[in-house]
């Protein structure tokens, strides 16, 4: 349940146990089970909402009809990941096993709106759905999930990533996709990639645990270049997609992805 402080929420679903911290960008910061924390740890890591863009967009500046807005720069030269994971998200509500956490858009973000993010665990999965709504005008926006997953859980092996995309996001010498599909090519990664039919991502930790990530999201990050975690990132739309793909978000129509994260304990 929240503490009277409002700063974390823990979950509990039989062997799963959860923890958020509303107040640090609505970030995961736990996620055990059994005896297994599948998270890296520390302010920056855990598991955090992307919105309202995802991954880098270009030079920090995207449009809305005539308009150029320009974010902080905080990947140089670009802007990264949105400005949800950097906000304090309130609790709507909470009960053993799942929660509720709303954000107001704000400045630097030009426009108003609202995201709502869905918490829900059980003895086997966790699902995640978030929303986004404009309160005044339409707006372009992207949303997505950051998990840092910890590259060994003290079992000796380390993780293996099993997925089948249609094609990688070619990435340019500016870590931006060039709009050319490619052949999908081997890891190590810091790449896009297309999966047409929703994203379905295998991660096993031999002789520990498998854990398997599904979304009707059509691009998935696979970033996997450090050696403390490995990160699975489902998300509505390619890095700086609210320029190449943008998705608007009006009144009647706002913008929902979820992605679930199913689990099973090996030997």
């Amino acid at each position: 349940m929240a503490d009277q402080g409002n700063s974390t929420v823990s979950l509990t679903a039989g062997k799963a146990e959860l923890t958020v911290d509303p107040q640090n960008g609505g970030r995961l910061t736990s996620l055990r089970i059994s005896d297994l924390e599948l998270l890296r740890q520390g302010p920056r890591y855990g598991a955090f909402p992307m919105v309202p863009w995802c991954g880098r967009m270009e030079l920090g500046q995207f449009r809305n009809g005539g308009a150029v807005h320009q974010m902080p720069i905080n990947a140089e030269p670009h802007a990264i990941h949105g400005t949800g994971r950097d906000a304090a998200w309130r609790v709507v509500s909470v009960d053993e096993s799942s929660a509720t956490l709303t954000v107001d858009l704000a400045e630097p973000w030009p426009y108003p709106g609202r995201v709502t993010q869905l918490i829900e665990l059980t003895e086997d999965s966790l699902t995640l759905t978030m929303r986004v709504e404009t309160t005044g005008q339409p707006f372009p926006a992207q949303v997505g999930w950051h998990p840092w997953f910890r590259r060994n859980l003290d079992s000796g092996n380390e993780i293996q990533l099993d997925f089948t995309p249609a094609w990688q996001e070619e990435r340019g010498d500016n870590y931006l996709p060039t709009g050319r599909h490619i052949t999908p090519e081997p890891g190590p990664w810091d790449d896009c990639f297309g999966m047409p039919d929703g994203t379905t991502v295998t991660l096993t930790w031999p002789h520990a645990l498998e854990l398997k990530i599904t979304s009707p999201a059509q691009w998935v990050v696979v970033f996997d270049e450090k050696p403390e975690a490995a990160c699975v990132e489902p998300q509505s739309g390619p890095p700086n997609g609210l320029n190449t793909h943008p998705r608007p978000v009006t009144a009647g129509d706002p913008l929902e992805l979820s992605t679930t994260w199913s689990w099973r304990l090996l030997d």
